[in-house]
């Protein structure tokens, strides 16, 4: 009985973030309400405050769910890791609610009154083991320092995919992700693995 209530709490709470992102990616913060949220998950409100506090603890969540949208579905190590995060992130984030969600409250969450970095410091971090994984394969360039490139590069696909969304409704993200490492990857790769690392977007595709 336990574990049948326990599969039923992680299964709620799932219901709930996906409702919750589907709601934030419509309407942002703001604009999406509570109930609103419960009536699409079709669930009650004691549901939602078993899990979540308050609406400003389950956007938190559905900011922090990203890495599950995308890591799993990555296999590689080092550098071609590194670029098949953001490949496979460019591919999804047009059509994953949950990602959709997470980028558009992380990057909004000032004009509601939130300041947290959790998400891009977890994203910083794992970025962070691919270039430790790169300079152990001897793959950087002497002198690069993989904390600098992977904070970078953070930054770097928040605004790509900003202007993404501004000029092309998302729709050529991918082909300035590939852009992107076409710049970067001469300066921090040595050009054996800068040769070996393949940009090709269709790596994201089906994962």
């Amino acid at each position: 009985m336990p574990r049948l209530k326990q599969d039923r709490a992680v299964r709620t709470r799932e219901v709930l973030l996906r409702a919750a992102a589907e709601e934030f990616d419509e309407k942002g913060y703001t604009g999406a309400l509570v109930t609103s949220i419960l009536a699409r998950a079709e669930l009650t409100a004691g549901a939602m405050y078993f899990h979540f506090k308050n609406k400003e603890a389950l956007a938190v969540a559905v900011m922090n769910e990203q890495h599950q949208a995308i890591e799993p579905r990555v296999t590689s190590r080092g550098l071609q890791r590194l670029v098949d995060i953001t490949l496979v992130w460019a591919q999804r984030l047009p059509v994953d609610p949950m990602l959709r969600a997470g980028v558009r409250l992380a990057v909004e969450q000032g004009s509601f009154g939130m300041r947290d970095a959790t998400t891009f410091l977890n994203w910083q971090a794992s970025m962070l083991d691919c270039l430790r994984d790169a300079e152990q394969d001897r793959e950087l360039m002497p002198g690069v320092d993989p904390e600098s490139v992977a904070e970078f590069v953070v930054g770097a696909c928040t605004g790509v995919q900003l202007y993404a969304q501004l000029v092309s409704g998302r729709e050529d993200l991918g082909e300035r992700t590939v852009r992107m490492w076409e710049l970067l990857l001469p300066g921090i790769a040595v050009p054996t693995a800068a040769r070996n690392i393949s940009l090709d977007p269709a790596r994201a595709v089906g994962k």
